[in-house]
């Protein structure tokens, strides 16, 4: 028989007055009141959660990365690296997400695709000014945000802003690593192209950990960000493969063909090559 928890000497507020309650406090009912499914399929819901879980935690990495980018700027990395600590945890979570979204087959998600439309994950905001943020810059993928200008808006200033590697790299520049002019004030709408003196000031960097060990920790810091950043996208690549096979997305893409296309794709991309030659 199981007995009841004894509570008498538990001070629990019973009653709040006027201070906020817990659902108040995390405005439960708006976000719990957001499923809205467009079908009478039991996996719409699933389907909805997952996604706008996706969404929470891009909003928190956002966050994280911005003050981490803030740190860089003002070259005072300590507080930074519990910053990439917790965006590490956060991908984790992300990751994990394609793992509940993987217990939908192809015949449970084909009776509510059609709802759909032509939304897509393809145009989520906060993934793309992820990707701008950390240097996959495509200045036409900002066509697809036109009909929310708040969002082409901010998406058009960070094309046009440093990325977070850049910031990284005109760091080095200012602790007396060797990095070349143009690409401390280059076009930041392009995409970035990897340099081998900026390689040869990461090496510089690797061989001098002792005296320079908070660029060094930087450096590892940023490996952990794109390594978990390819992983979700190989995550996510898998779990469309194995829901809908290679019919293509409903925002357009080639769907598995278009997700293949950035699994190569390093935004820190000197990191990785001089991993060989250490």
């Amino acid at each position: 028989m199981t007995e009841r928890i004894d509570l008498s000497d538990e001070p629990i507020h019973w009653e709040l007055g006027s201070s906020l309650s817990y659902g108040e406090y995390l405005q439960l009912d708006k976000v719990l009141d957001a499923q809205k499914p467009l079908s009478y399929e039991h996996d719409e819901t699933m389907f909805i959660i997952v996604h706008q879980t996706s969404e929470l935690w891009m909003r928190l990495m956002l966050h994280e990365l911005s003050a981490a980018l803030a740190c860089i700027r003002r070259d005072d990395l300590d507080p930074s690296f519990k910053m990439f600590g917790r965006i590490s945890r956060v991908q984790t979570q992300l990751i994990s997400t394609w793992d509940v979204l993987s217990t939908m087959t192809p015949f449970e998600y084909s009776a509510f695709r059609n709802a759909l439309g032509r939304s897509s994950g393809f145009q989520s905001f906060q993934y793309r000014m992820l990707e701008f943020l950390l240097g996959n810059k495509h200045a036409d993928m900002l066509a697809v945000h036109k009909r929310d200008p708040k969002a082409y808006a901010a998406l058009e200033r960070a094309l046009e802003a440093p990325s977070l590697y850049d910031e990284v790299l005109r760091l080095l520049s200012r602790r007396g690593y060797g990095i070349p002019e143009d690409y401390l004030s280059r076009d930041f709408r392009e995409p970035y192209h990897a340099s081998k003196q900026v390689a040869g000031a990461w090496l510089g960097v690797y061989h001098n950990a002792e005296k320079d060990w908070d660029l060094y920790e930087l450096a590892e810091r940023l490996v952990d960000l794109d390594h978990n950043f390819q992983l979700w996208r190989c995550h996510h690549l898998k779990t469309v493969e194995r829901i809908i096979g290679y019919k293509p997305g409903t925002g357009g893409t080639g769907g598995v063909s278009y997700l293949a296309k950035a699994l190569e794709l390093k935004f820190f991309p000197e990191l990785w090559q001089i991993r060989t030659s250490m």
